[in-house]
């Protein structure tokens, strides 16, 4: 196709690649926290930490779309954004292996111990009303994938764009 080379060139600038990479991670954590707002699905411990590298890519990109106006800089970013999307596929796949069985989970994800109850009917209203979220039980699957096996392919795309951008960059630098 005539001109689809330049427009790939185009997408590939470092400063534009550093924002639609920004712009993935906001996606993917805006449908995270729509699964809990809207559809009620509970995160547990590894749904919460899945996040992590997605909120710090998210002040990456605001930052480096502001202040990154050299090369080098572009660069580096474009590396932190490799490393923080390859930490998010590492996370996503170990969860969806705890939820398959695959692994053991963390000790402690299953729910936060409670406030002390003051009394026996608040000790059972504590009962009633706590939802414990286990890490090994996916929520909501979709084509086979649970969200952490989701996050881990969009994670691992968000990677794989990051290096790309990354190696071309350094190629016309050098």
């Amino acid at each position: 196709m005539p001109g689809s080379d330049s427009r790939l060139d185009t997408l590939m600038r470092p400063m534009r690649l550093i924002l639609l990479l920004g712009l993935g991670s906001t996606a993917l954590i805006a449908g995270a926290w729509w699964s809990q707002l809207v559809w009620h699905l509970v995160p547990c411990k590894l749904c919460l930490e899945q996040r992590i590298p997605h909120y710090a890519a998210m002040a990456l990109a605001a930052v480096a779309l502001v202040v990154a106006r050299s090369r080098a800089l572009q660069l580096t970013v474009l590396a932190g954004f490799a490393v923080l999307m390859l930490w998010s596929t590492g996370l996503g796949a170990y969860h969806s292996g705890v939820e398959w069985g695959w692994f053991l989970g963390p000790n402690d994800c299953g729910g936060g111990a409670p406030a002390a109850a003051a009394g026996v009917q608040d000790f059972m209203k504590q009962l009633q009303t706590t939802r414990v979220v286990s890490c090994g039980e996916a929520a909501w699957r979709f084509l086979g994938l649970s969200l952490a096996g989701w996050n881990a392919l969009a994670s691992l795309g968000l990677a794989a764009l990051a290096l790309l951008g990354l190696i071309k960059a350094s190629k016309q630098a050098g």
